[in-house]
């Protein structure tokens, strides 16, 4: 099978400034180099993505399927990477979350989780985000731009490194830095390797992409024909609080958001995951999970109860186990199937954005020691 053109893997151009140009964003580059190879060039840069993509190697001298000449030139001209771990932390429950230092200084975060025979890779879309939803972190410091394509990419391979020689990246949840509905095109051509033969060979089946609601996002997704699975972050059940919440409701309407759910599911035949978050005395009572229940409960869906994980810096708390429980049940009676997701990395910083806000308010411009991978 032939590996995907490396246009579609890469759409744009180079956004950042860097001495030596990673080998997965810097499409052109890498053609130049190989340019001289004559007819071998695409087969060598489909070697190179494959020792990258497949087998995690990181050292060009190690590629030895490729003439030492060529090696020499892209050590002396490129990088595997472009991006570096500038910090890592590890739960007691083996999660791994990493902080990724990108060639232009800007900084995002992607996470390792281990669960029975799954794992999972959570990687992020945007530097920072711009939706601005009041429970998280990744918004505080707004949105700084899209990553490409090569940098979505390069979030699997770090993720990859932390694997045991036992274990196999098996999953991809979109629910990291920023909107995905907002960088779909860079994202769509990422996932597209990540599923290629000669990319990590996932299952469209184990992708969820995870979105605040931009319905006409949405359709687009459902009309590409793929399998990727859906999950909308509603986290209310009436508007005034949606917006309250998530000040993009105030554009779109729960309406209008579920409209679009609903084409997806028609579309794609996947069933749609609503997320929804639990806040202490604000959106996890009895009367909203009353509306909630009567929203979903003539639709094929599922819903993910997630227990706010404290933020530094933010009000909203926890809320009781008691009213977890009572507000799964009341679903339950509406006929709406519901799961609360399990809490990974809750002795580090475990919720998206904490990390790099961490390093932002400690002034990380200033070079970090590189982690070892």
């Amino acid at each position: 099978m032939e590996m995907i053109p490396l246009e579609q893997i890469t759409p744009g151009t180079q956004t950042t400034s860097v001495a030596k140009p990673g080998v997965l964003i810097d499409t052109k580059a890498l053609e130049t180099l190989a340019e001289p190879l004559g007819k071998s060039a695409k087969m060598r840069i489909r070697q190179i993505r494959q020792w990258i993509l497949q087998r995690g190697i990181l050292d060009f001298d190690r590629m030895t399927d490729l003439p030492a000449g060529f090696r020499a030139e892209l050590t002396e001209k490129m990088v595997p990477l472009s991006s570096r771990i500038a910090n890592r932390q590890v739960s007691s429950d083996e999660t791994e979350k990493l902080l990724l230092r990108m060639a232009d200084g800007k900084e995002i975060e992607c996470v390792l989780m281990r669960e029975e025979n799954r794992r999972t890779a959570c990687i992020s879309t945007q530097v920072g985000c711009g939706m601005g939803c009041v429970f998280c972190a990744s918004g505080m410091f707004g949105v700084s731009r899209n990553l490409q394509a090569g940098e979505i990419l390069e979030q699997l391979v770090h993720v990859r490194t932390r694997l045991k020689p036992d274990e196999r990246l098996s999953h991809i949840v979109v629910m990291g830095m920023g909107e995905p509905m907002a960088n779909l095109q860079n994202l769509m051509a990422a996932l597209e390797v990540a599923c290629h033969p000669d990319g990590f060979g996932l299952s469209a089946r184990h992708i969820t992409i995870s979105t605040v609601g931009l319905p006409e996002r949405i359709r687009e997704l459902a009309d590409a024909g793929k399998k990727y699975h859906l999950a909308v972050s509603l986290h209310a059940p009436e508007e005034n609080l949606r917006t309250h919440l998530m000040p993009t409701n105030a554009k779109t309407g729960i309406r209008n958001i579920l409209e679009a759910a609903d084409y997806f599911f028609d579309t794609t035949g996947r069933q749609v995951t609503f997320e929804y978050i639990l806040l202490a005395g604000l959106n996890d009572g009895p009367m909203q999970a009353e509306q909630l229940g009567s929203l979903l409960s003539h639709r094929k869906s599922h819903v993910n109860l997630i227990p706010f994980n404290p933020v530094s810096g933010l009000e909203f708390r926890r809320p009781l186990p008691d009213s977890v429980r009572e507000f799964r049940d009341i679903l339950d009676n509406f006929g709406v199937s519901s799961t609360v997701r399990k809490r990974k990395g809750a002795d580090i910083s475990a919720a998206c954005g904490q990390l790099r806000r961490e390093a932002l308010v400690e002034n990380a411009t200033q070079p970090l020691e590189q982690v070892s991978n």
